[in-house]
């Protein structure tokens, strides 16, 4: 019996409105994880499809139904919370995590769109890699604590964090991904589907009314982190409960290569009780990186969002804006991209000089291109400059300024005249605020073929999308 016939899998070569399914790339109890052909964009995608295996079954017609009529109401219940889900997934930005780009019902169920990430999963990944030191385990947590936080002040638990949800691109940056058991946070009166990963899940997803909180994402990352400076796996939770005989990290960990701080961290998030263990990300971030600062700092500057695009002589500038300024701004982007508008604002604020630069680097987070529009005006001609320096002018002269190290590796791949014609052919769709696109594009495209996929993800018709994409491929005297 094939892999598709035991999962029920959508067969290879099935269509889903403009996606081609071609494998199935995994399984869980909440679905199934297919690789697919974007026909529009011609590029590959991750699709999950909501197929519960306790009580649903797939029809000879593809679609998906409950097994029995008993079990109708925990059907319908999961696909409403599958694209609840979905839709506050797709708000998030952060390269440490995975990018939902669409969802959508079809086959009476609903389908979850990815990026496709190459790379391997940090279980693989770690076996073609030398002795990790504690830097090396920096340059992989820091980024996957950044990326934790956002997901947590935005109401949402991973509640699956293991090596296999890890995904290690090919540049050795890590990258969170598997959000099917991911869920709100906790109310005390909530049932709970178990989610268990020996090793990795805290005894609180042992069952269904346990507490949960920050402090269960941060069990299974310290899990992780043990299981990579010790060699060892974590014992069981549940094993643990009455007595715990699992030798510490501090004990255990591998001699010269990490500080006692670090290890005790690991030690502290992965205590069996959880009002003992670290409350947030933050209070985990500063034990680990208690020792060594510096190579918390490093690491995280290993994996950042793009360069904001400002003006040049506002590239050393480290604003303080008035609380009242960001707070003007967020409770603005909050009405397009919801509770996570804070976080997003806070991180945007440590990069720019003033108002309207800051309007620009979030402008991309909306996806209504009116609506965006209408954000970087509201906000163009707003003269509120950080404190601490009044004598910087209150605009930047020219938004498209890069930081000299950016601009000579996009130089290096992209000509002047390509990006102009780029800038050109997205300005007719978005408007003027291309320019800061394209050159935000050009930082993570490695040819020209992968700048217009990456930029037609602005565009929001589809057909005028397809056009943009097919007209940056077929640019005569393309390689």
């Amino acid at each position: 019996m094939s892999t598709t016939e035991i999962f029920n899998a959508l067969p290879a070569g099935y269509t889903l409105q403009e996606y081609r399914i071609e494998e199935m790339l995994g399984a869980g109890g909440f679905g199934l994880t297919y690789l697919a052909h974007d026909a529009n964009l011609n590029t590959k995608v991750a699709i999950k499809e909501y197929l519960p295996a306790d009580f649903a079954t797939r029809s000879e017609d593809q679609s998906v139904q409950p097994k029995t009529a008993s079990v109708r109401d925990s059907f319908d219940w999961g696909l409403k919370r599958f694209l609840e889900e979905s839709r506050t997934l797709a708000s998030f930005r952060h390269p440490s995590i995975v990018r939902v780009m669409r969802f959508f019902e079809a086959n009476r169920t609903a389908y979850m769109v990815m990026e496709f990430i190459a790379g391997k999963p940090l279980n693989e990944w770690v076996r073609t890699c030398s002795l990790l030191d504690e830097a090396a385990l920096a340059r992989i947590v820091a980024p996957l604590l950044d990326g934790l936080e956002v997901i947590h002040q935005a109401g949402y638990l991973h509640r699956d964090i293991k090596p296999p949800n890890i995904f290690m691109r090919e540049d050795n940056s890590p990258i969170l991904i598997d959000f099917g058991s991911a869920r709100m946070k906790i109310t005390p009166d909530q049932n709970l589907t178990a989610i268990i990963s020996p090793g990795f899940s805290p005894l609180e997803q042992y069952h269904v009314k346990g507490k949960q909180g920050a402090w269960t994402d941060l069990y299974s990352l310290a899990g992780v982190l043990y299981w990579l400076s010790t060699g060892k796996k974590p014992y069981e939770a549940a094993a643990r409960e009455r007595e715990d005989t699992m030798p510490p990290a501090v004990a255990i960990g591998r001699p010269g290569c990490y500080s006692e701080k670090f290890l005790a961290a690991i030690d502290w998030a992965l205590k069996p009780r959880e009002e003992d263990r670290p409350q947030s990300v933050a209070e985990f971030r500063a034990a680990l990186f208690a020792g060594a600062p510096a190579a918390r700092d490093a690491a995280a500057a290993t994996l950042q969002v793009p360069e904001p695009i400002v003006s040049p002589a506002s590239v050393a500038i480290q604003a303080t804006f008035e609380p009242s300024t960001l707070k003007r701004v967020e409770a603005e982007l909050a009405a397009y991209v919801g509770p996570i508008a804070g976080v997003i604002v806070k991180n945007a604020a440590k990069k720019v000089a003033n108002v309207p630069a800051l309007a620009y680097l979030l402008a991309p987070e909306i996806s209504d291109l009116k609506a965006r529009a209408a954000f970087i005006r509201k906000f163009s001609s707003d003269n509120s400059m950080p404190p601490s320096h009044p004598g910087q002018g209150a605009r930047p002269s020219s938004v498209s300024g890069l930081a000299s190290g950016k601009s000579s590796a996009i130089a290096q791949r992209f000509d002047a005249e390509t990006l102009r014609r780029a800038e050109t052919s997205l300005a007719q769709h978005i408007g003027a605020v291309a320019r800061v696109i394209v050159k935000q594009a050009a930082q993570k495209a490695r040819d020209e073929n992968e700048l217009y996929l990456l930029l037609g993800d602005e565009i929001a018709d589809k057909a005028e999308r397809k056009n943009f994409v097919r007209s940056g491929i077929s640019i005569p005297g393309k390689s």
